[in-house]
């Protein structure tokens, strides 16, 4: 008899994220970049893992994520899936990896797809709506990203809060809505006022918003696991939460976290910025 224990619950499908959302559960995520960590999220109970390009910082020493290349996001990204057994995982798509043609965004999402990932991220808004339809058309879940986009950090001028002034808040809804009507399920909000993402889940409450330094509006919540499990050296954003500081192993920590965001005290709602 095999003494491997059976999974503590089902795995995460869309439809089972699209229940939650609508019951009105939050959606828990946290990044994830090997199997070891993939493991123990999943056993945390984390409902999706994110395999971030955020690992050009985390794991590869770069000063952001534009370094990062596909083949990286598809190796990580096998890493992960071989790790977990019942997350929703999703997989990014780096920089220069979908800018150039649906067709090349396509070429990348299967890449993804079948080194493991559920669903692909892509950042920004505007030109992305039509490419984000591309891939739903064809099968490919998306999980849209908007606010600061660190792919743009260079032409956002370094990592600042988005929309703070009307015109940029009424940028973020309108591209927003354009992403959810070309059917993205989900959309990370990172780093924009609380209002502003209340109003953007408001206007798209079929949208599974997912925010990371956007307040408490949001179906959802991510942080980068390095920060939360404070492995991190050098500044952390204002809005993490260190959630080893009551002591214990990382898997409770992460258990922590999940607790939190459920229960809605995490993230503060009034801390927002880097």
């Amino acid at each position: 008899m095999s003494s491997t224990a059976a999974p503590a619950r089902k795995p995460v499908t869309l439809h089972r994220l699209r229940e939650m959302h609508a019951q009105g559960e939050k959606i828990t995520m946290l990044t994830a970049y090997d199997a070891t960590f993939a493991r123990l999220v999943d056993d945390a109970g984390v409902d999706s893992i994110l395999v971030g390009d955020s690992l050009g910082m985390t794991v590869q020493g770069h000063t952001s994520t534009v370094p990062v290349s596909l083949d990286d996001m598809v190796y990580h990204t096998r890493c992960v899936a071989r790790g977990n057994r019942t997350a929703w995982v999703i997989g990014d798509l780096p920089f220069g990896s979908y800018q150039e043609s649906r067709e090349q965004a396509l070429r990348s999402s299967i890449a993804l797809m079948q080194a493991g990932a559920h669903m692909v991220k892509l950042e920004g808004g505007g030109w992305t709506a039509e490419t984000v339809h591309f891939l739903t058309e064809r099968g490919v879940p998306v999980c849209a990203h908007l606010g600061l986009t660190p792919q743009s950090v260079h032409a956002l001028g370094g990592y600042r809060i988005q929309g703070r002034d009307e015109a940029g808040a009424t940028t973020l809804r309108r591209h927003a809505r354009e992403l959810a009507d070309a059917g993205a399920a989900m959309m990370v909000l990172e780093l924009m006022p609380s209002g502003v993402a209340r109003e953007v889940q408001a206007d798209n409450p079929g949208l599974m918003t997912i925010g990371i330094g956007a307040g408490q509006g949001t179906a959802g919540q991510v942080l980068v696991l390095h920060d939360m499990l404070n492995l991190t050296r050098g500044k952390l954003p204002r809005f993490v939460r260190d959630f080893t500081a009551e002591g214990g192993s990382a898997e409770e920590a992460v258990r922590r976290y999940v607790a939190a965001v459920k229960d809605g005290s995490f993230p503060d709602e009034s801390i927002h910025g880097y």
